[in-house]
């Protein structure tokens, strides 16, 4: 693959919340450093939903030569809110991009999921139901909601042009069929789970048919056993408060397989190398709000949910990067051990 990457959360805002509460910019940048050296990433996929925290992590991982991927990430935002966001992020994308920096910029991620007016309901696992609660009518669902989500983009993809001179794409789930005409990469969030394993492959070099490089903007799993063959799904162990939406504990007992994670990771990888892929990025590297709990009640232990790569700590560093608040998993050696071959 030309770009093997990595997803960099700065932080997913919901109500005017932020789910990453510590945002230092001196570990931020260290952070990047470890990507690009530790990791052998040669670009990173910037997420979240403040645009002065995107803006300086990009800006640190163009500093250090890595390939931007700029991903405002519109959670729970209308078409409006939307278009106001992109404007806003274009032209600091832009900014990096004449400083002599590789620049895309991913406009908008899972749309029909993600933001209200593409499906009914008012939460993520509401318009899932609602897509998947009648078969007979699916593929209905799917060409009405897919309509909407091009129209929307052929007006996005206006806004960030108009604002950006560089490279553009979605990052779309495979129910969407999107029109990637507007679009320099056909971007897909792609995850393996056990309903497709024997056909994912051949999925994956049908997306590379079509002539245009294929980015996998997003995949990964959690270091549950089980955890990849729920594909997608892999965090739907968690329950949530429903007023805020924050981690509460996981729904049950699990059991730990770090190994496990560490295997689909290089599975997937292997895949989408030999498919010929144009890159790929992991989720994540870290997921605050998703602490390591390993003493205690189990279900307390929401790392076990987390597709991040190291394992968030709570009021402490860690021991293999003093000052760091996150210890490696073994996903991250697998990583770094495939990024660097």
């Amino acid at each position: 693959m030309r770009a093997k990457g990595i997803t960099y959360d700065t932080g997913f805002k919901r109500d005017g919340r932020l789910s990453r509460e510590r945002f230092d910019p001196d570990v931020v940048k260290r952070e990047l450093s470890i990507i690009r050296d530790d990791l052998h990433c040669t670009a990173v996929r910037i997420t979240g939903g403040d645009v002065e925290r995107l803006e300086l992590a990009a800006t640190f991982a163009a500093d250090l030569g890595l390939e931007v991927w700029f991903s405002p990430y519109p959670l729970e935002l209308g078409t409006d809110e939307m278009l106001t966001l992109f404007a806003d992020c274009a032209p600091r994308a832009e900014r990096l991009r004449r400083r002599g920096a590789e620049v895309v910029f991913v406009a908008g991620a899972e749309l029909s999921l993600m933001n209200p007016g593409f499906l009914p309901g008012d939460s993520v696992d509401r318009r899932l139901e609602l897509l998947l609660s009648d078969r007979d009518r699916l593929g209905e669902r799917v060409a009405e909601v897919s309509a909407r989500v091009n129209d929307f983009l052929g007006e996005a993809v206006a806004v960030v042009r108009e604002r950006f001179g560089g490279k553009v794409t979605y990052a779309a789930i495979p129910l969407e069929r999107v029109d990637w005409a507007p679009f320099d990469f056909v971007g897909v969030d792609l995850y393996r789970s056990a309903e497709v394993a024997d056909r994912f492959e051949e999925g994956v070099r049908t997306l590379v048919a079509q002539g245009k490089p294929v980015a996998i903007t997003e995949f990964g799993t959690s270091a549950y056993r089980g955890a990849g063959d729920r594909g997608a799904r892999c965090m739907e162990i968690v329950e949530y408060d429903e007023g805020t939406g924050e981690p509460l504990r996981l729904n049950g007992e699990y059991v730990r397989d770090e190994a496990g994670q560490a295997a689909y990771l290089r599975e997937l990888l292997e895949v989408f190398d030999g498919a010929g892929a144009d890159s790929a990025f992991v989720f994540m590297f870290a997921l605050d709000g998703f602490p390591y709990r390993p003493d205690g009640d189990p279900r307390d232990d929401l790392d076990l949910a987390s597709p991040g790569i190291v394992k968030v700590l709570e009021g402490r560093d860690g021991d293999a990067y003093p000052g760091m608040p996150w210890e490696p998993k073994a996903a991250f050696a697998a990583l770094a051990g495939v990024y660097r071959g």
